[in-house]
């Protein structure tokens, strides 16, 4: 459930309508980001299917990683309800981070 978003506009209406929102911040140069965007989508399309991805690459769009003072790279947001919930930067535990949104995200679903 991969969400396309070219401004700042367009992923403030998304994260108003979704119950849930990640995005994944990195840059084509950086070796961790892409090493763990694949894990990170797969964990969230089995564990969380309503909660839909946003991958931004920081370089094409600078205003949204500015708007959500995004220093680093990879670092990953999770909004549930239109309000960051977690937020995992650099060293990311993917047990850890699913751990933690599991709970809220079964009881926002159940």
């Amino acid at each position: 459930m991969n969400e396309e978003v070219n401004s700042l506009e367009t992923l403030q209406a998304l994260l108003e309508k979704e119950i849930g929102v990640l995005l994944y911040f990195s840059t084509p140069t950086c070796n961790v980001c892409h090493a763990l965007k694949p894990k990170i989508a797969a964990e969230f399309e089995r564990h969380f299917p309503k909660i839909k991805q946003v991958f931004i690459d920081s370089t094409l769009t600078p205003e949204i990683p500015a708007h959500f003072q995004v220093f680093s790279v990879p670092t990953i947001l999770v909004f549930l309800e239109g309000k960051e919930f977690a937020r995992e930067s650099r060293n990311v535990s993917v047990p850890k981070l699913t751990d933690h949104i599991g709970r809220v995200y079964n009881l926002l679903t159940s």
